[in-house]
């Protein structure tokens, strides 16, 4: 399972915070009684592949307070940080862990299991656990900004669809969990927690960048140039003249990438 730099991850934050459907956060609060009682500090959300805490950070700003916030992750400098940026404000445990071992997973007395762009990455055998062990203590569910296939560019470009089929096909590789679910993630989440009694809610959340965003345009052109440069047919000079021409139009261009949020509720 790789790790991201603290870098990426503060680049990526304010167009995730942006990109999050609020409205599914609400439900999710509500559920939990935040609205009608304040959560008592016995109430535990667990959130995987925690990083720096970007999850923990999004969530008391959209208005949730008095949790465990209990953050999983391989990479202990990234779960340093999110104690370094959180530990005197917030009730925060850390667990170093590999996600893929789910057994394992640190989901004892949890009241919601939350991970944000995880999924896409994810095969359907880690899912499949996952959701065995959510399940099982009728937890809540909250995945966010799972990548879903869609890429639009303005100004357009020739290559456009090619890279985005190729990029796409990348997606599928393993990331450390398996075969990823890439861009299918969603879909097959929706389906496995709904075959299980779960009441399941969607909503779009895509990331709309602009010129204000220029570094974290710059950085996904890198990105994307770099993961479709081999094995997938393209010719190198058409990439790199795709690539320049994207770079040159970060300023003043604008690029729609989508996502969703999924939201799981136990059966009643």
């Amino acid at each position: 399972m790789s790790s991201f730099s603290i870098a990426w991850l503060d680049l990526r934050e304010p167009a995730d915070f942006a990109a999050r459907d609020k409205t599914l956060v609400q439900a999710a609060l509500d559920w939990l009684g935040q609205k009608t009682d304040p959560i008592s500090p016995d109430r535990i959300l667990v959130d995987l592949g925690s990083g720096t805490g970007s999850t923990v950070r999004a969530l008391t700003k959209l208005g949730a307070s008095n949790f465990v916030w209990r953050l999983v992750d391989l990479d202990g400098k990234l779960l340093d940080e999110a104690l370094k940026r959180h530990g005197k404000q917030l009730l925060i445990e850390d667990y170093q862990a590999d996600l893929t071992v789910v057994n394992e997973l640190p989901l004892t007395g949890a009241n919601i299991v939350t991970a944000s762009a995880l999924f896409d990455l994810a095969s359907a055998e880690f899912c499949d656990s996952l959701i065995a062990r959510i399940d099982s203590r009728k937890t809540v569910f909250y995945a966010a900004l799972n990548y879903d296939g869609n890429t639009q560019w303005t100004p357009a470009h020739p290559l456009d669809e090619v890279v985005l089929t190729a990029f796409n096909q990348d997606q599928l590789r393993d990331k450390g969990f398996g075969p990823a679910l890439g861009p299918k993630a969603t879909d097959y989440l929706k389906a496995k927690l709904a075959s299980v009694g779960y009441q399941v809610q969607i909503a779009a959340s895509p990331w709309q960048l602009t010129g204000e965003q220029k570094a974290l345009v710059e950085n996904l052109i890198e990105g994307i140039a770099n993961a479709v440069a081999d094995n997938y047919g393209i010719d190198a000079s058409a990439l790199q003249d795709w690539k320049t021409f994207r770079l040159q139009h970060s300023p003043t261009g604008s690029c729609v990438i989508g996502h969703w949020d999924l939201l799981a509720l136990p059966g009643k």
